[in-house]
């Protein structure tokens, strides 16, 4: 019998079953699919000799987190390479704003735009590298950061914390418009406001596009060499070097609840593994809560909260084999690892409300990825391994524009999206469908029958909107991995701090397993301790 079972084997399982066995804890991680990794996979099936990411390709989260450092994945085969340029937002009309390692060519190419925007930019990096430890300490670690939260505040003191506290819960749009006066400043705080589901408009957006930002201005936008699932075989070889033990293609259908406490999992095979100590989830919420745990083993709040519960945007994927260069307007977008489409920041405001109205958009805002810019071993000399990635609603109640997409994605409306997906790359780099070697569809359902965790499509584990963070994720009064179920811990996404490949809601979850662990041993330690002194005092007084 393990001491613990984790339940899937994305990142954050993975960090998770890592961290407890490095206590000691014998470990055994159940995954659904033939192999692990959840949204951190690769393979070579669009065609021969290319490399394209399943899922998700570029790692700043990854490259900033103290929880992945700390597992030195790099003595486990874990090699990073990076695009000469971080990130190009172009424009139709051939101008282009660049994200760089460098802070002074990213300033130079807002300059372009209007002058003094690089000074601007400097201005906004400054406070990032001022507070920027504190910041990333209180993001990976258990809400509400009691240690780095009271360091920020003691720092932030005065009216310098109430500014940088407006300036995190503006609308990015509203952001860009008081620091820059052209549109490149802006159009970069707001293509990575839109990373996650954040409208221009939408509080807390300013916040999130300016952190993504900084991440690409001091991380870049990393690529595991040779794929994504590099970052997943080095968790799984570290694991494994460790006593750990993992078992694929195993659907968990149960969690095990005895007396409100978790004691292992139930298979679809009909195997019961039981757990020691405890069961770690890397799983999504409703998943967790409506389907592995039943209604009456929560309380009726949590039940009626996860009514309430709302998804990020669901995700439409493009993955291509070129035959060459994508043939850019604009020669930065050509050395940029991601590149952002859209034709202005109201084309952004544009999308978004679309799918607020829940239309499929007409001008798919794009993020496109050249991989093979990035890390050249993805596919032969001369060629392009993209792709990309753009939203539609869950809930398609009509089409923007005129092909009547419905959102049954059969295999007519894949192809008429990615059709539209393809016309959208084309208005900023003519030329680039006559490349196209092969491509491959990866539509919301096809998605979700990857990973299961993927709900439409739904990268990001829920809503980033403020609504479903810090306290309020997954469900209002939370905010910790522990769960209303004893020795039971979620360790997905679904939790804080939310999407992203960081690994901080895995080593939250296994944290709190442990420190539970020690808080009972402590407590039976106590407890004997009682009964001996009990005993004592009694045979005491009959010798007296």
């Amino acid at each position: 019998m393990p001491d613990a079972v984790v339940v899937g084997s994305g990142p954050n399982g993975l960090v998770a079953a890592n961290l407890l066995a490095d206590a000691g804890w014998s470990v055994e991680v159940l995954e659904e699919q033939p192999e692990p990794g959840g949204a951190v996979r690769h393979d070579s099936e669009v065609a021969p000799g290319f490399v394209n990411d399943l899922f998700s390709s570029f790692y700043p989260l990854a490259a900033a987190s103290p929880v992945l450092a700390g597992l030195r994945l790099q003595d486990h085969g874990l090699r990073w390479a990076h695009a000469p340029h971080v990130l190009a937002h172009p424009l139709t009309d051939g101008t282009c704003a660049v994200l760089d390692r460098d802070v002074a060519v990213t300033a130079a190419s807002l300059d372009a735009f209007a002058p003094g925007d690089g000074a601007a930019w400097d201005r906004l990096h400054e406070v990032w590298d001022r507070y920027r430890s504190d910041i990333l300490d209180a993001l990976f670690t258990p809400f509400p950061p009691v240690r780095a939260g009271a360091r920020l505040a003691l720092r932030l003191r005065g009216g310098g914390g109430l500014r940088l506290a407006r300036t995190l819960v503006l609308p990015v749009r509203r952001l860009g418009e008081e620091e820059f006066r052209g549109e490149g400043g802006k159009l970069l705080l707001a293509g990575n406001a839109l990373h996650a589901d954040l409208a221009p408009e939408a509080a807390g957006s300013g916040g999130f596009g300016w952190l993504m930002s900084m991440l690409g201005q001091t991380y870049g936008f990393p690529v595991p060499v040779g794929g994504s699932g590099a970052l997943t075989a080095a968790l799984v070889h570290r694991l494994q070097a460790r006593g750990g033990s993992l078992r694929c293609g195993e659907r968990v259908e149960r969690i095990v609840v005895r007396d409100r406490r978790a004691v292992g999992v139930r298979t679809a095979g009909g195997e019961t593994v039981d757990a020691r100590r405890a069961v770690l989830a890397d799983v999504s919420v409703p998943a967790l809560y409506g389907d592995l745990v039943g209604p009456e083993h929560l309380p009726d709040q949590v039940v009626a909260d996860l009514r309430r519960f709302q998804w990020d945007f669901a995700t439409f994927k493009v993955d291509w084999a070129l035959d060459g260069p994508v043939p850019w307007r604009c020669e930065d977008a050509a050395r940029a690892g991601t590149v952002h489409l859209a034709d202005g920041l109201d084309e952004l405001t544009r999308f978004a409300a679309q799918i607020a109205m829940r239309q499929v958009p007409d001008r798919p805002f794009s993020l496109f990825g050249q991989m093979t810019t990035t890390d050249p071993v993805r596919s032969p000399s001369g060629t392009e391994s993209a792709w990309a990635y753009t939203h539609v609603p869950h809930d398609i109640r009509a089409d923007a524009g005129d092909e009547g997409i419905t959102g049954s994605w059969d295999a007519k409306e894949q192809e008429l999206m990615a059709d539209r997906v393809e016309r959208q790359v084309e208005r900023f780099a003519p030329g680039f469908r006559s490349l196209i070697r092969a491509r491959r569809v990866l539509a919301p359902p096809t998605l979700q029958a990857l990973n299961a965790n993927l709900e439409g499509g739904a990268i990001n584990g829920g809503t980033t909107a403020m609504h479903q963070q810090l306290v309020f994720r997954p469900v209002p009064g939370t905010g910790r991995p522990e769960t209303p179920v004893t020795g039971l811990f979620l360790a997905s996404a679904g939790a804080h701090p939310g999407g992203g490949v960081h690994g901080a809601p895995g080593a939250n979850a296994a944290r709190a397993a442990l420190r539970r662990q020690r808080f009972g041993d402590l407590t039976r330690v106590q407890r004997a301790l009682t009964r001996r002194d009990r005993t004592g005092d009694k045979k005491r007084s009959l010798c007296q």
